[in-house]
């Protein structure tokens, strides 16, 4: 990768490349990590494998071609690789050509899934990055949506700790219309890799708190690369509302929200509730695509005030991540708990 390394996705961390089930026994997808190709594929015994989707003969999409037997078969000449990325077979080779095919290697890539999704990391050291969320409850429903946005994944993932734009972008009448903007006061936490709004009880204006039959209490995590973790107690009720920020190719991201829930009978809105998510990630998506083409022609940004500081957090903390990862260190946070102010 090239560039300035504060302003591009980080390329060493797990990213959401899509749901479990987009996936099935036998079969593969291509995804992209930035501009990295990758296809994700599953065996039939059910485990995952990640690796490079280009073939070293000729340059051809593997995830063009098929799964036989357990290999993977390149549509160009037939090329065969195992799920670990080595070479298997090459039909072309006569008899007498004594080329040692299993020196050939595709780059093989470290793939996990929790709680429905699968996430890859490229990079080397998976083991030093932020860890994968997962839904921490036992969940009897789960709702995906995710969106392609022509936007950078800074100002994807700055979208998650903006709290001023959501008067302005999500004034829809089942959300929260602007002329009930009040002064908000928070308290947040540094946490592992990010920072913490801490529990508190939410306001009954939202329409997806209402069905919860009560009051809530509300926390909500930001951590790196760009992951919003909003977790919602009710008793014995719980709602888990994820939002992922993940690099495509030619400065495209992915905007991905999970929800999930323990509430059987949220199960029986979720026709209602699909398109209404759309529509939300859409009132975000298209602002995005806008805003980037501002900042396209002059990048620079002016933060301000106390409903920026989240924003000023996101890129300390970047900072911070790769100065550790040049180093050799470990990562520590360099924030402090601090309580933010703000109108939405």
């Amino acid at each position: 990768m090239t560039g300035d390394p504060i302003r591009r996705a980080l390329d060493d961390v797990w990213y959401c490349v899509g749901e479990s089930r987009s996936v099935r026994p036998g079969g593969m997808r291509a995804v992209s990590l930035g501009e990295e190709a990758v296809v994700v594929g599953r065996e039939e015994s059910g485990a995952l494998f990640a690796l490079r989707d280009r073939c070293p003969h000729r340059g051809m999409a593997l995830s063009a071609g098929r799964i036989v037997d357990g290999n993977l078969v390149c549509p160009f000449h037939g090329w065969q690789f195992r799920p670990d990325g080595v070479c298997a077979a090459i039909p072309a080779l006569a008899r007498r050509d004594d080329a040692n095919f299993a020196s050939v290697r595709l780059a093989r890539f470290a793939v996990e899934e929790k709680s429905g999704l699968i996430w890859v990391n490229a990079g080397q050291n998976p083991e030093a990055a932020p860890p994968i969320p997962e839904v921490d409850f036992a969940y009897s429903g789960q709702l995906v949506e995710i969106l392609e946005v022509e936007a950078s994944f800074d100002l994807v993932a700055l979208s998650f700790v903006d709290p001023a734009h959501v008067a302005y972008v999500h004034d829809s009448w089942w959300w929260r219309p602007s002329k009930t903007m009040k002064e908000k006061v928070k308290h947040f936490a540094p946490s592992p890799f990010g920072f913490t709004m801490t529990s508190h009880t939410a306001k009954t204006a939202s329409l997806a708190y209402r069905l919860l039959g009560s009051i809530p209490e509300v926390e909500i995590e930001f951590r790196l690369p760009g992951v919003r973790l909003e977790r919602i107690t009710a008793g014995e009720k719980r709602l888990a509302n994820y939002t992922f920020a993940s690099p495509l190719a030619n400065g495209r991201t992915a905007l991905i929200n999970a929800m999930y829930w323990n509430i059987s009978g949220l199960n029986l809105l979720k026709p209602l509730a699909r398109p209404l998510m759309r529509q939300f990630l859409g009132q975000d998506r298209d602002v995005l695509q806008v805003a980037q083409r501002g900042l396209d022609r002059k990048p620079a940004m002016v933060l301000m005030g106390e409903s920026d500081v989240q924003s000023q957090w996101y890129f300390s903390l970047k900072r911070e991540f790769l100065r550790a990862r040049e180093a050799g260190a470990a990562f520590v946070n360099p924030l402090e708990p601090r309580e933010l102010r703000w109108r939405s």
